[in-house]
């Protein structure tokens, strides 16, 4: 396992639209293994693979790693099924534009379908996860914290 480099803001990989991933390979373990071990190293919770230079809709998380409790969740193929009527204001750090916060509205809960080397999985995500979740995703959409800035002013 190694430590990647983080793509920067803003470099166009951040803007792709990532494809879905056909199957789950050694090589995309391998791949899954790096992205934890860089998003721990940058001291984050959430790294999707645009973040690393890479177009697959991978991504990553940890939302309790930080107070001593890790929960890693890896998502091949995440797919957002549902999000909450309930909304939260917070402000969203990003590894890809470091030292600069944005506040940005986001469901309070959601529920996501993806794989991971277990099979298909389905699962409600409520706080921190959720949006966590909802971050990551936009990554692998080509969407970055400035791009939901600017469409929550125009809301």
């Amino acid at each position: 396992m190694s430590v990647l480099d983080i793509v920067l803001w803003p470099d166009a990989c951040l803007s792709t639209q990532c494809v879905p991933v056909d199957i789950i390979t050694p090589d995309l373990e391998q791949l899954i293994a790096d992205m934890f071990d860089t998003m721990y190293a940058a001291q984050g919770r959430g790294l999707a693979a645009p973040q690393v230079g890479r177009t697959e809709r991978i991504f990553v998380f940890d939302a309790t790693w930080k107070s001593g409790v890790p929960s890693p969740v890896a998502c091949v193929n995440p797919e957002i099924l549902g999000l909450s009527e309930t909304r939260v204001l917070g402000e969203e750090a990003c590894l890809s534009i470091p030292g600069v916060p944005i506040s940005i509205c986001r469901a309070s809960e959601v529920t996501l379908r993806w794989a991971d080397t277990q099979g298909i999985r389905t699962k409600s995500f409520d706080s921190a996860e959720a949006v966590i979740i909802q971050h990551e995703n936009d990554h692998l959409d080509g969407i970055v914290i400035y791009d939901r800035q600017v469409k929550e002013r125009m809301e």
